[in-house]
């Protein structure tokens, strides 16, 4: 209940962009642009296993954006890096109001070749369409 309350704590202050403490090393900011470069760093950010090629960052990072911004409650979003060596899965759940912001949980799950490893967070849409992960 306290963790529940940090977070939608974090998207009633304005939706800043550091991402989820513990779990997640560097601000990021998932944006409208996604599809057209990198953009931040999401979710992904907290994969600590071999190092993502750029395109494949992109990739995770289009498919963060696709399932926050477009898909129902529990749609997966799938991607699968430009070699084929590493892939993903992104679903977000169903969206909930704080103040002004609209805000859904998600989970991103890699696999690159050895065991999944799934990280969870929560993001709140701002103004200019971008999403924030709660601190």
């Amino acid at each position: 209940m306290l963790a529940a309350t940090l977070l939608l704590g974090g998207c009633a202050t304005g939706g800043g962009s550091s991402a989820l403490v513990g779990s997640f090393a560097e601000t990021s900011r998932v944006s409208r642009k996604a599809a057209s470069g990198p953009v931040g760093n999401g979710l992904i950010a907290a994969y600590q296993g071999a190092r993502l090629a750029a395109g494949d960052r992109r990739l995770a990072l289009e498919a963060e954006y696709q399932a926050l911004e477009y898909t129902q409650a529990g749609e997966p979003v799938s991607w699968t890096g430009t070699d084929g060596g590493v892939k993903g899965q992104v679903i977000a759940y169903q969206p909930y109001r704080v103040g002004s912001q609209d805000c859904r949980q998600y989970q991103h799950v890699l696999q690159d070749g050895g065991s999944p490893q799934t990280f969870l967070g929560a993001a709140c849409r701002n103004e200019d369409g971008s999403w924030s992960p709660l601190t």
